[in-house]
Parts: structure tokens; sequence; C-alpha cells
């Protein structure tokens, strides 16, 4: 397949199907998260944050541990059926949340949904540098898939709140059901092509390969830097914008979903811009500014937190929330080229599950911060905290080896 000329990357049909699964299932996380934000309000209300952020910890705690497992097993099954049982669990479950009354059935349907994504979408991903064995091909298909994910941020708080005046916030549920059925459909009728078996026998052998070569080796080492950059500015997207509109600027659901929307705007720039970049220039630079980017959006998010009026700190919060979008969308779209660059065909599924559960122990570090520092001790301490998460981040990937072409072999 050619990227430009007779074929185009969206002309392929097994792509094409697989794009759009990922889409689709996307859309209905999206009206989850803006959903799952207002049941944690109606349920705790001032506390939705620390509610908020020990579920998104669960969630954490889930994809550290379960996807190492899932890679184990994924190099052994059918990678469509598997990716297709899952995408059904995440259905059935997904149906649930409407109905619960107490905190304690989120957390536990949390884990359960977790549970499934965390082995669906590290499997997802490894699928894509088998499918497209170009490099330019599969530089755009990760332009695309980032572009992809910065449209649901973007469309899905705007749909959710074209829902909102019309509907519950628990409406929201269904369409999250439908994406996931949708993105099985989808799944079902596209070739997937089988992993490359691994030559490691031994199952503890296998969950552990994954995370043996990201220690052993300098690039992986810089993205894990990378990952904890994201993870400190992340968490405040994810977990407090719901409390700052609420009880610092005192606005409404549409508010909320509005500013969810102004992060997404600045990953679909940087998504959009990124093929033409990563043809002329290296990935290290890419990544760097990016960084850079997040870390000056984490110093401004702490000067907004020290301001407790003025009509300006809503344009400001919305700049600085697409910020925090650019800066992500820097980081994660050029990433999944270093992963593939530094692995084994055979390890490919390892590292890639590595790379979904060592990014999201950083994630745990930050959304607890998100959560209970912030619940307990006010937004400019917790976002201070998670300003150095993000700095710290940059500076270790600035003396990370990035730019070191690894060979493919083995941990």
């Amino acid at each position: 397949m050619r990227a430009a000329g007779g074929w185009t990357l969206f002309g392929y049909r097994d792509y094409r199907h697989l794009f759009a699964a990922q889409v689709v299932a996307l859309f209905g996380t999206g009206l989850a998260t803006v959903g799952l934000g207002l049941l944690a309000y109606e349920l705790a209300g001032p506390r939705a944050g620390a509610v908020l952020g020990t579920a998104l910890a669960i969630k954490m705690v889930v994809y550290v541990t379960v996807a190492p497992v899932a890679a184990a097993f994924a190099g052994r099954l059918p990678r469509r059926t598997f990716l297709v049982a899952l995408d059904l669990v995440r259905a059935l479950v997904v149906l649930a949340l409407p109905f619960v009354t107490e905190i304690w059935q989120v957390y536990l349907l949390i884990f359960l949904l977790q549970s499934a994504s965390a082995a669906f979408t590290p499997t997802f991903q490894a699928v894509l540098p088998d499918l497209l064995p170009d490099e330019r091909d599969y530089t755009r298909a990760l332009s695309a898939s980032q572009l992809a994910a910065s449209m649901e941020t973007l469309l899905s708080p705007v749909l959710a709140a074209a829902l909102l005046s019309a509907v519950s916030f628990h409406w929201l549920f269904s369409g999250t059901f439908a994406g996931f059925l949708g993105s099985a459909v989808l799944v079902l009728t596209a070739r997937v092509p089988r992993a490359k078996p691994s030559p490691r026998n031994g199952f503890l052998d296998r969950i552990g390969a994954g995370v043996r070569i990201f220690v052993t080796t300098p690039a992986l080492r810089g993205v894990l830097a990378l990952d904890l950059a994201v993870a400190g500015v992340g968490a405040v997207v994810a977990v407090n914008t719901v409390n700052y509109v609420r009880d610092a600027l005192g606005f409404g659901d549409t508010a909320v979903a509005l500013l969810l929307a102004a992060n997404g705007v600045g990953t679909i720039v940087v998504a959009l811009a990124l093929p033409g970049v990563l043809a002329r220039v290296p990935e290290r630079p890419v990544l760097l500014t990016g960084a850079v980017v997040l870390s000056g959006g984490a110093l401004g998010l702490v000067s907004l937190s020290t301001v407790d009026e003025g009509g300006w700190r809503w344009p400001a919060a919305l700049g600085l929330w697409a910020l925090a979008g650019m800066g992500t969308g820097l980081v994660l779209t050029p990433i999944g080229r270093v992963l593939r660059r530094s692995a084994a065909e055979a390890d490919r599924p390892a590292v890639f599950a590595a790379q979904f559960s060592l990014s999201h122990a950083c994630w745990l570090i930050s959304y607890p911060i998100a959560g209970w520092v912030v619940t307990a001790a006010g937004f400019t301490t917790g976002w201070l905290l998670l300003a150095a998460l993000t700095t710290a981040g940059m500076i270790g990937a600035m003396f990370s080896g990035l730019s070191v072409r690894s060979p493919r072999v083995p941990a």
C-alpha cells in the first residue's frame, strides 16, 4: 500500500474499518467521561473531585496490572476475536452505570470496565504496525489516531452539552454502549493479522518482557519521562475540570463540556500538522517541544488558581486547557514511532502493553493528587505538585536517549 498516489491510507479497507472502530468507541467513551463527572457530582457534591479521583485511580491500577498479563495471552489468541469479545464486555458493563445509587457501585463498575479496556487498547495499538509496515503509512495512522482522540475530546463534550439540554446526563451512557457495540461490529468486519509468536515460553517471562525492554532501551526511558509530563497536566483536565468550573467559576454543565472541548481543539491543531513535520524533523525535537509546552501550561494553571475573581479567568482557562491539549498531542503522536523502532516484531505486543502500563502508572501518581490533594488543600497546592511532576518529566526527557536508534532485539 502506498501512502500517496494511487492508494490512500483510508482506501485500505481493513485499516478503514479499524479506524472507524476506534472513532465510535472513542466518542462513546467521551460521553461517558462527561457523564461520570456529573454522576460523581450528583452522588458526592463538593467532594466529587475525590470520588472521581478515586475512580480514576482504580482505573490506573487496573491498567498497570492487567495490561502486561493481557499481552502475555494476546499474542497466542486470535486478535480479532479477542478484541470483539472485549468490546462486548465493555458495552454490557456500561449499561449498568446509569442505575448506580452508591459510590462503591461506581468503583466496582469502573474496575470491570477498565479491566476490559486494559486488555483491548494495547492489543489494538500493536495491530497497526503489523497492518501498516511502511513507516510513512504508520506515521499517518498515528496522526489519524491522535486526531480521532482529539476530535472526540472536542466534539464529545459539545455533543454532551447538546444532549444535556434535553435529557438527563444518565442517557450519555447509552451513547457509550452504542460506541462499544459499533466498535465490535467494525472490528469483526476487518481482517486483523495474527501476532508473530513470541520466542518466550514462560508466562512470567512474557509478562515482564516489555518492562525489561523499556528499562534497557535509552529511547524508551525517555518515553517514560514524557509519560510523566503528560500525566501531570492531564490529571487537571480529567479530574478537576468539573469542580473548577462549578466551584471556582460558578458556571454550569455546558461550561464543563466547553472547557473539555478547548483541550481537544489544542490537540487537533497539532495532530493535523504533525505528519508533515515528522516527514522532515526527527521525533526528539517534537517530543521535547511538547514537554516544554506541557510544563508551561502547568505553571500557567498554578497562576490561574491563585486568582479568586475576575472575568478574564474564563478565557484564560480556555487558553490553558487548549495549551495542555497541544502539548499532549506533540508528545503522544510520535511516541508510536519510537516504540515500533525500539522492539523486534515479536516483542511489539509486549512493548505496547508496557507503554500502556507504565504510562498509566504515571497517571496513578497524578490522579490521586488531582483528586485528593486538591479536595483537601485547594487548587493551588494540588496543581503546584502536578506542575512539579510535569517539569520533572520534561527534564528527564531532555537528558534521555530519545534520539538513539535502538536495535530491534529481544530483551
